[in-house]
């Protein structure tokens, strides 16, 4: 029997895909418990129009990241630190601290999506990782000042 997998199963396939099983697995687990529905033209019409969907609202998704993008790759997220002997500054700067900051500049941007390689703990210029989507990800410019 052809079914359509609602959602992820073990060993089966991922949501969306059309697998052949047994009428019995069919019926007494993947149906009944909604985690498939049996193949017919009116099914495969529907997940087709879901997936174009889905398409079309994560497109717009990544248009909309691609605009952030183009804003903020030019600016630059500036810090007053304290700094002691040598110029070394006290404790870091964490990725809570540059999403808020820029925030404040008008863009909300999850302080997971900002990925740190190393600690930002040194007076000057810093590249940091944005990675807001899997297509969109770019570089933004952190400064550490006195």
């Amino acid at each position: 029997m052809k079914v359509i997998l609602l959602k992820d199963v073990k060993k089966q396939g991922k949501k969306d895909d059309i697998i052949d099983v047994s009428d019995g697995y069919a019926t007494n687990y993947l149906i009944k418990n909604k985690l498939a529905v049996a193949y017919s033209k009116k099914s495969a019409e529907v997940l087709d129009s879901q997936i174009e969907k889905r398409n079309d609202e994560e497109q717009k998704l990544v248009d909309s990241y691609n605009e952030i993008k183009k804003k903020l790759e030019d600016k630059e997220v500036v810090f007053q630190v304290k700094t002691g002997k040598d110029d070394r500054v006290f404790g870091t700067i964490s990725s809570k601290q540059i999403s808020s900051e820029l925030e404040k500049m008008g863009y909300k941007i999850d302080k997971k999506c900002i990925l740190l390689d190393h600690a930002i703990d040194s007076l000057g210029t810093h590249n940091v990782m944005v990675k807001l989507h899997k297509k969109v990800e770019f570089k933004i410019k952190v400064l550490l000042k006195k």
